[in-house]
């Protein structure tokens, strides 16, 4: 996503209403969203960003879903009961469901995605689900997920694309191809996409919960230019926006067309640290040094930060999620800003004047955040080098380990495995800070595979307890999600994932 000047994102402007308004004219009940970004794939098997999960929520449906507290209730399921010893997952699957080409959704098609989510080339679900050794179809209407290990996080692995169901005629004619021309059980269809542009659903008919959809499409449009996102929307060629820029939120007070509402996410803004990853690592004073990396902590005010790069749209955290969630271990809790004590730290540590480039993506947001960060982190000491890059590209490098510190933020998972799991073992596929100990693992391993909440957060203080001391994340804070939207439009669900459910979305 790339912001730009005023007088150039005005221009932008001008040329996006005009391309927005000369797309085909669609009936009144229609629902535009502005998107902060084009998605990837319309495959859940295969997706990996953040907004295409936006589109799913209108495309396809889920075993399990979320509600505003974070609890877990069924959609194609109808319930659940673990078996074996914790060793298996019962699904009983909701009856007369069909996928938008008509076929049936059973056990069998259950088996069918799950198996192809975890044997897929280029499969994205599967390290979600490798505890699931095999399915069972124990009759049309009930599954068995075997597990090789009780596996706390699966039900919540279930309410995003990993539960996601595709029709299994489509998948198989289609192949590697199916995401051009996604065909799921959710309330809207496939119609088209132009890439850049737009992507058109239409009112799936024979949609199980009908009674709660009240659009006969929905047009995704991605526009980039937060500026230029919110100027369509007040300007009426959009219904809705997500990821409304912090900046806007005050000037839209007085603005009786509009509403926003928000909420704050599960997941997390923070800088990752190369402690591992690659031999850049070795020369970087933040990535040889703990202490180093303590005394850059206590550079920062988290508050100021909030309140200066974010307008205060966000909540200061030290963990990967916020201090008011539920999973949050108040053994490590948020420390304050103590610039002598960083100082001090760097003396013991036998560091001068340390210096290391940020890498950061190029939206604006992260710029303001870095810039904050680079000052703040001056007055103990460090010297902080910028580095924009787009963010595709400085995925690549943080894969590769071609950097020093990561800005980065993570959409969050509702259970807390997922901001952490893939983030802090060894060898999995978001460790990008390269942090890797054999202690950490198996407290990893150990929270995955109590069911009991509270011996479930026992684990998660030791986990805490070790990445407050070794900090391969600086944590920052955690953002509100921002929603836009014109007053005409009721029913808006803000559930803390980020996702527009377009279920109980109306005109008033």
């Amino acid at each position: 996503m790339s912001w730009e000047m005023f007088t150039r994102g005005a221009t932008l402007a001008l040329a996006l209403a005009a391309g927005i308004a000369a797309t085909p004219a669609y009936s009144q009940t229609t629902l535009r969203i502005g998107l902060a970004e084009d998605p990837d794939v319309l495959d859940p098997t295969l997706a990996r960003t953040f907004v295409g999960r936006i589109v799913f929520a209108g495309l396809c449906d889920k075993l399990f879903d979320l509600d505003e507290k974070l609890a877990i209730v069924p959609q194609l399921a109808t319930g659940y009961e673990w078996g074996g010893d914790n060793k298996s997952l019962i699904i009983k699957i909701r009856p007369g469901v069909t996928f938008h080409d008509g076929e049936k959704l059973d056990a069998a098609a259950v088996k069918f995605n799950l198996e192809r989510h975890k044997t897929m080339a280029g499969s994205n679900r599967r390290t979600e689900l490798t505890p699931v050794t095999s399915i069972d179809v124990v009759d049309p209407l009930t599954v068995k997920l075997n597990l090789s290990a009780p596996f706390s996080p699966l039900l919540a692995v279930l309410t995003d694309r990993s539960g996601m169901m595709v029709s299994p005629k489509a998948s198989q004619e289609a192949g590697d191809k199916f995401g051009a021309k996604p065909i799921c059980s959710g309330p809207f269809k496939f119609v088209e996409r132009v890439a850049q542009d737009r992507i058109v659903l239409e009112k799936h008919a024979g949609y199980w919960d009908a009674k709660n959809i009240h659009f006969d499409r929905i047009v995704y449009l991605p526009i980039v230019d937060a500026t230029v996102r919110l100027a369509n929307l007040k300007s009426g060629q959009l219904d809705f926006i997500e990821r409304l820029a912090p900046s806007d939120v005050p000037g839209l007070r007085s603005d009786n067309r509009i509403k926003v509402s928000k909420i704050v996410e599960i997941g997390y803004q923070g800088i990752t640290i190369n402690v591992g990853k690659s031999d850049m690592a070795k020369g970087n004073p933040l990535g040889k040094d703990a202490k180093v990396r303590e005394a850059f902590e206590l550079s920062l005010d988290r508050d100021g930060i909030v309140a200066v790069a974010m307008d205060g749209q966000a909540d200061p955290g030290n963990q990967w999620v916020a201090p008011t969630n539920a999973w949050y271990a108040k053994n490590a809790p948020l420390p304050k800003r103590d610039v002598n004590k960083a100082k001090a730290l760097l003396r013991e540590a036998g560091v001068t004047n340390p210096s290391f480039t940020l890498m950061t993506p190029t939206t604006s947001d992260a710029q303001r955040i870095a810039q904050v960060v680079q000052v703040m982190a001056k007055e103990a000491g460090f010297d902080v080098k910028i580095q924009s890059t787009e963010f595709a590209t400085s995925l690549n490098l943080a894969d590769k380990g071609q950097y020093e510190a990561y800005l980065l933020a993570w959409s969050g998972r509702a259970d807390p495995d997922g901001n952490v799991q893939q983030f802090f073992t060894c060898n999995a596929p978001n460790n990008y800070a390269g942090f890797c100990t054999k202690e950490m693992d198996a407290l990893i391993e150990e929270s995955r595979t109590k069911l009991d909440a509270k011996e479930r957060l026992a684990a998660y203080e030791k986990i805490a307890a070790i990445a407050s001391k070794e900090k391969p994340v600086v944590y920052l804070f955690h953002r509100h999600w921002l929603w836009a939207y014109n007053t005409k439009v009721s029913g808006l669900r803000t559930v803390p994932d980020g996702m527009v459910r377009v279920q109980g979305l109306k005109f008033n």
